[in-house]
């Protein structure tokens, strides 16, 4: 398995995985399509022997703006002093072999400021390996309700420095 550049014909791949990696978090062609067109340069599939694996998605977004599920952003703020990880997903058998964080580190080369994330379906240890330390405060529980009672906003300084 290898990570590439996404691409528009691995949008269907991409809502296939998705299904499967967060079902209780449904999101659209649409959005991940947009995210595409946002911001090419990190999206990232992970193509296996039977088609898309897995794939990755992040892009420019002001800290603490959390980005409401399955919505059309309609493009990118003007503010833009960090990224936010929109999605790792992989399927269940590219999990365990260094695929997440194979991916991360390919993400990690392109940015130069802080990556915030929320983290779901209990993954907030996973990310704490990854050097993203959870934040806390009432304005961002609010913005928190609809990724369901696990849900957290975790945050990583630049992996690169400019």
């Amino acid at each position: 398995m290898r990570w590439r550049a996404m691409t528009p014909g691995d949008l269907d791949g991409v809502v296939a995985v998705a299904r499967i990696a967060f079902p209780d978090h449904p999101e659209g062609r649409a959005c991940f399509a947009e995210r595409l067109t946002l911001a090419p340069g990190s999206c990232f599939v992970l193509e296996g022997a039977q088609g898309i694996a897995g794939y990755l998605i992040a892009y420019p977004w002001p800290l603490e703006a959390i980005p409401p599920l399955d919505t059309l952003l309609g493009g990118l703020p003007d503010k833009r002093d960090s990224w936010y990880l929109h999605d790792l997903a992989l399927l269940p058998e590219a999990r365990g072999g260094g695929n997440a964080r194979a991916g991360l580190a390919l993400l990690f080369t392109k940015l130069d400021a802080p990556i915030a994330l929320v983290s779901v379906n209990e993954s907030a240890a996973f990310w704490q390996a990854q050097g993203f330390e959870p934040q806390d405060s009432p304005a961002l529980k609010a913005k928190l309700s609809s990724y369901g009672p696990d849900a957290r906003y975790m945050v990583r300084g630049a992996p690169n420095p400019g």
